[in-house]
């Protein structure tokens, strides 16, 4: 299984060259976020072009922050039939999490609110996903997705997440409750046995950063494929896509046995 998963930006007219972008790689399976409204008709016929015709969404509508609309959404498409589940009990923002049956692995795409995102929702988010994911692994599983952390990536394979400052000093404003909460996935499933196929086949030696500041300043890796009862044999970032300004991310492609 060869699977993409890549934060779109919400982008329409650079849409065409994503999707183009996308089907030059030949995925089975493709987990997007930064879908909208507007851009959904476009990705279904993209996508529908490229040979992926099961497709499941998940499409923003609440009210966020000040009673702004939260416009952004997720979407998840593959070659074989996908069956929709039900979303983990207590996400705060619906539209961030999808879960989809392909049948016997179960792929989450997911999208975490920003740290500024009110009522702790980028928390609440993390450990929704991390209930739904601590009962028994009837099925193979993937967690794909932008899941805003960690702040920093040790030699050793443990993380610093965004409940840190620069100094790597935890937050007062907070605390251990945000720091469990990142760490949940990014860490705490590798601790269950699930791999993070980048780093399983690329070690710790270089950053990789996924989403950086201008002309590939600084920046983090937030874009991950974490598995569970599958084996990565090859991951790559796409970043020459976000150099030249498809997204402010880069995709992530793996293939998984």
């Amino acid at each position: 299984m060869r699977l993409l998963t890549w934060n779109v930006a919400g982008r329409v007219a650079r849409q065409p060259e994503q999707a183009a972008a996308i089907a030059a790689t030949a995925p089975d399976v493709v987990a997007l976020q930064e879908v909208t409204a507007r851009t959904l008709p476009l990705w279904r016929a993209a996508l529908a072009d490229a040979g992926l015709p099961s497709i499941a969404t998940a499409l923003g509508g609440g009210r966020g922050d000040a009673g702004r609309r939260r416009v952004l959404g997720m979407l998840t498409a593959a070659r074989e039939p996908l069956e929709r589940l039900q979303a983990p009990a207590g996400v705060p923002w619906p539209e961030r999490v999808l879960c989809c049956a392909l049948g016997p692995v179960e792929v989450i795409n997911v999208h975490s609110p920003i740290a500024p995102a009110p009522d702790l929702a980028k928390v609440r988010t993390h450990e929704a996903v991390a209930s739904y994911l601590a009962g028994a692994d009837e099925r193979a599983r993937i967690v794909c997705g932008d899941l805003n952390t960690p702040r920093r990536e040790l030699d050793d394979g443990d993380v610093l997440t965004f409940a840190h400052d620069s100094a790597g000093r935890l937050r007062a404003e907070r605390g251990e409750r945000w720091d469990a909460a990142e760490r949940a996935l990014v860490h705490g499933l590798r601790e269950r046995g699930w791999v993070d196929a980048f780093r399983e086949l690329h070690g710790y030696g270089e950053r990789e950063a996924s989403w950086t500041f201008a002309n590939d300043r600084g920046g983090w890796r937030l874009d991950h494929v974490l598995a569970n009862g599958l084996t990565p044999t090859a991951a790559a970032y796409a970043h020459d896509w976000r150099r030249a300004g498809l997204s402010d991310h880069s995709a992530l492609i793996v293939d998984l046995d």
